[in-house]
């Protein structure tokens, strides 16, 4: 009988480059792990791929997944309905190959009640003042929406002491290198969650 797979769970705010950290740990393939391709209602934007990037579905079709309770986790960021469906997810693991989920801390937090062996990775960035200068270059929200996303990772900070490693996103390559080891059991990621509790994040 096949070992199952292990379920990792990246979360951290818009801007702390999650997106760009996952595709690394996939480029990697003695990393042995899947990226599970979420739903969502939002609309596609130019450089995005229907099915690679996203599963873009309608609000009642996602509706509908909820109420036959097709979604293993879901939220509603923006506006938008974000969801990962349950079954993927479970086929997945069963196989014996590692998962890796990029989602928001309330789908996070929902998962690791339903799979308590689940590995929560919380990505930060070096302050709050990179942050803002990361949101600002990316030029794909106006200031009142920067204002509002940096708004919102004051409360994703806080959750992050309910995370299992907490990684700082300062050198991505060095940030890549420590989270790879620690999904290979070799080191452990240093705790920093004193160091959210200061004025620096929240």
């Amino acid at each position: 009988m096949k070992n199952k797979g292990i379920l990792f769970v990246m979360s951290g705010p818009s801007g702390t480059g999650k997106g760009t950290i996952c595709a690394k740990l996939l480029e990697n393939k003695e990393n042995d792990v899947f990226l599970s391709v979420s739903s969502t209602t939002r609309e596609i934007r130019k450089d995005e791929i229907d099915g690679v990037t996203y599963n873009y579905t309608t609000v009642d079709k996602f509706k509908n997944m909820i109420d036959n309770g097709e979604m293993l986790e879901y939220a509603v960021y923006s506006g938008n309905y974000y969801g990962t469906p349950k079954k993927a997810v479970e086929n997945i693991l069963d196989e014996g190959r590692n998962v890796l989920l990029e989602i928001e801390p309330q789908g996070a937090l929902k998962v690791k009640a339903i799979f308590p062996e689940a590995v929560l990775m919380f990505i930060v960035p070096p302050s709050m003042k990179e942050l803002k200068k990361r949101l600002a270059e990316r030029g794909r929200e106006t200031d009142e929406q920067i204002k509002e996303r940096l708004e919102a990772a004051r409360w994703e900070f806080e959750q992050a002491r309910k995370y299992n490693y907490i990684f700082v996103n300062d050198s991505l390559d060095e940030c890549v290198s420590e989270i790879e080891e620690t999904m290979r059991g070799k080191v452990q990621a240093k705790s920093l969650v004193d160091k959210l509790l200061t004025e620096q994040y929240l």
